[in-house]
């Protein structure tokens, strides 16, 4: 059973910031990409922030110089740290990752349940 846990996230005024932070647990054999979404009231989920296993990054051009991804693959962990937070990144922000359980399985994608950030003054 894999588990991806999200933590970190909370109530900041604009131009705050908040590390986020995802652990990963259970039967993983390997990770590859993971990477950081987000949810917004009324709004889709879309993809904030993604990090390979070589440590090569991508984001939303809407978080491009405020937001960091980064991970720990001995910790089966990533980050993310967001700085000068605007009202608009108000959303629930889910980890996902993409691993195998085990040298035989292909990989597949987990998520874990969330964590709320609210942005307001």
């Amino acid at each position: 059973q894999v588990q991806l846990v999200e933590s970190g996230g909370g109530l900041v005024q604009p131009g705050g910031s908040l590390r986020l932070s995802c652990a990963a647990s259970g039967s993983i054999f390997s990770i590859n990409a993971m990477a950081w979404y987000r949810q917004a009231p009324g709004k889709e989920r879309e993809l904030v922030a993604k990090i390979t296993r070589d440590d090569i990054t991508d984001y939303a051009m809407s978080v491009n110089g405020r937001f960091i991804i980064s991970r720990e693959n001995a910790k089966n962990t990533v980050y993310l740290q967001t700085n000068s937070l605007k009202p608009e990144d108000t959303a629930v922000y889910y980890c996902n990752a993409d691993l195998a359980v085990s040298w035989l399985s292909s990989a597949m994608s987990y998520w874990g349940k969330g964590t709320l950030v609210v942005v307001t003054s």
